[in-house]
C-alpha cells in the first residue's frame, strides 16, 4: 500500500518550479523533470503529409525494469507509434520457464511505460510477418541479444530475412536474471557504485548458469549512472498554469504493479495532475526495510520511476524523517483540506515479489540454465556456419 502526500494549489492552479516548497528543494539531492506522454496514447504524431511509422516490439516483460523501458524508448524513437506485444504465461513457461509475474500484471506494467502507445496481450512468441501486417507495423525492434524458441531457433528469423527487423542497444548492468540473483544472494553490493567484489561477482555470475560455459548476454555487469541516461529518460516540463502539483514519496523498489496502481490513482486526483515522486536514499531504505533492501539502488530506481507515464518529476534523495520544518508544510495542506491518503488497492509489495522468487528458486535456476544452454548451442552453430566455405553454407541454423 502506498500513500500520497502533499498537493499544491488549493484553487487548482499550479506551483511553478520556483514555487515548489523550500523544504523540498533544500533537503533533496536533485530534481528531474519527466517527459510525459498522453496517459492514453501517443503524444507525438507524424508530420503532416507523412504516413506514421508504426513500430512493433514484443517480449515477456517479466519483472519490468529500466532495461525494458530503455529498449522501448529506443524503439519509439525509431517511429511514431509503438505497439508492444506481451506473451502469455503459458508461452513463456513453454519456451523459457515460469514467469515471476502473471500475464495480467505484465500487461499493465508495460502499458504504464510512457513510450508505449498500445499493448497487445497474448502476442505470439515467434514474431512473424503475419503479426507485423496484422497491426500495420513497418518493422519490429529488439535488443542486440538473442531470443530462442524451445527448440533453439531465433524467434525473429522470419522478419530478419524479410528486412523488417531493427536492433537497439541492450542496457548494461541490469537483467531479470541479475535482479533475481540479488534477491537470493542477500548481499548489499548493488548499493555501491564501486566495482563489485570478486566474491559477489563469482556468486552472481554463477547464479542459475549453464555449467558448459558462458554467453555474452547473461551474467552480471555493473550499472553506472550517467547524466546521459537521465537526460534520455527525463525530457519534461515545469508545472503549467492549471496543473495541480502532487507530491508522493517512498522507496519505489523493484518498481511493480503496486506502485503503478498507486500512481494511477494519484493521477486521477486532479484533472491536470503534476506528480512529483520523491525517492529515498539507499541508506534510508535499508534502515527501515533491513536485509539487502533496496534491491535496486537509487540510480536504478530513479530510471524506473522516470519511465512511468504518471510521473512528472523525480526527486533524487527525498527526505524521510519528519522534521519540524517538514511538518509545518504538511500541517497547512491538511488544514486546507488538500492532503490525501491513497490506498493503491494492490496487495503486491516488494517483499511479496522476493517471496515469489525464494519459493520458486529451483525453478528459476533451472530456467536460467536451460536458457543459457540454448543460447550457447545457437552461438556454436553460428560459429560453425561462419567457419564454412561460402559455397557450403546452407543459409540457416
Amino acid at each position: 500500500m502506498r500513500r500520497a502526500g502533499w498537493g499544491g494549489g488549493a484553487d487548482g492552479g499550479a506551483r511553478s518550479g520556483r514555487e515548489l516548497p523550500g523544504w523540498l528543494r533544500r533537503r533533496c539531492g536533485a530534481m528531474i523533470r519527466n517527459g510525459r506522454g498522453a496517459v492514453g496514447g501517443a503524444e507525438q504524431l507524424a508530420p503532416e503529409g507523412r504516413r506514421a511509422v508504426r513500430v512493433w516490439c514484443d517480449g515477456c516483460y517479466d519483472m519490468v525494469h529500466y532495461g525494458h523501458s530503455n529498449q522501448l524508448r529506443q524503439a519509439r524513437a525509431m517511429g511514431d507509434y509503438l505497439i508492444v506485444g506481451v506473451h502469455t504465461d503459458e508461452e513463456i513457461a513453454k519456451h523459457k520457464g515460469p514467469p515471476v509475474f502473471t500475464q495480467e500484471e505484465r500487461y499493465k506494467m508495460v502499458q504504464a511505460i510512457k513510450w508505449v502507445d498500445e499493448v497487445v496481450p497474448a502476442a505470439p512468441y515467434v514474431t512473424t510477418l503475419e503479426t507485423l501486417d496484422k497491426y500495420n507495423c513497418d518493422f519490429c525492434v529488439h535488443g542486440n541479444d538473442i531470443t530462442l524458441t524451445v527448440d533453439g531457433r531465433d524467434t525473429y528469423e522470419e522478419v530478419k530475412q524479410a528486412g523488417r527487423y531493427r536492433e537497439c542497444k541492450r542496457t548494461q548492468g541490469v537483467s531479470t536474471t541479475d535482479l533475481v540473483g540479488r534477491m537470493l544472494l542477500v548481499t548489499k553490493a548493488h548499493h555501491s557504485s564501486q566495482e563489485m567484489s570478486s566474491e559477489y561477482r563469482e556468486y552472481a555470475d554463477s547464479f542459475g548458469k549453464c555449467p558448459g560455459g558462458r554467453n555474452p548476454w547473461t551474467g552480471v555487469s555493473q550499472f553506472l549512472q550517467t547524466s546521459q541516461k537521465i537526460i534520455q529518460f527525463a525530457s519534461g516540463k515545469e508545472p503549467q498554469p492549471g496543473e495541480t502539483v502532487i507530491y508522493v514519496a517512498g522507496a519505489f523498489d523493484l518498481f511493480h504493479i503496486g506502485h503503478v496502481d498507486f500512481l494511477e490513482k494519484v493521477h486521477r486526483l486532479a484533472e491536470r495532475p503534476y506528480i512529483i515522486a520523491g525517492l529515498h536514499f539507499d541508506q534510508e531504505v535499508n534502515h527501515y526495510k533491513g536485509k539487502n533492501y533496496p534491491i535496486m539502488n537509487l540510480h536504478e530506481r530513479t530510471l524506473s520511476v522516470l519511465a512511468c507515464r504518471y510521473v512528472s518529476e523525480v526527486v533524487i534523495g527525498a527526505p524521510y524523517a519528519v522534521t519540524a520544518e517538514l511538518l509545518s508544510h504538511f500541517k497547512e495542506p491538511k488544514r486546507r483540506g488538500i492532503f490525501r491518503q491513497i490506498d493503491s488497492g494492490s496487495d503486491l509489495t516488494t517483499d511479496l515479489i522476493v517471496q515469489r522468487i525464494i519459493t520458486n528458486r529451483l525453478e528459476y535456476e533451472a530456467r536460467n540454465q536451460k536458457k543459457e544452454a540454448k543460447e550457447l548451442a545457437f552461438l556454436e552453430a553460428v560459429r560453425r556456419q561462419a567457419a564454412q566455405p561460402l559455397g557450403e553454407q546452407d543459409g540457416g541454423f
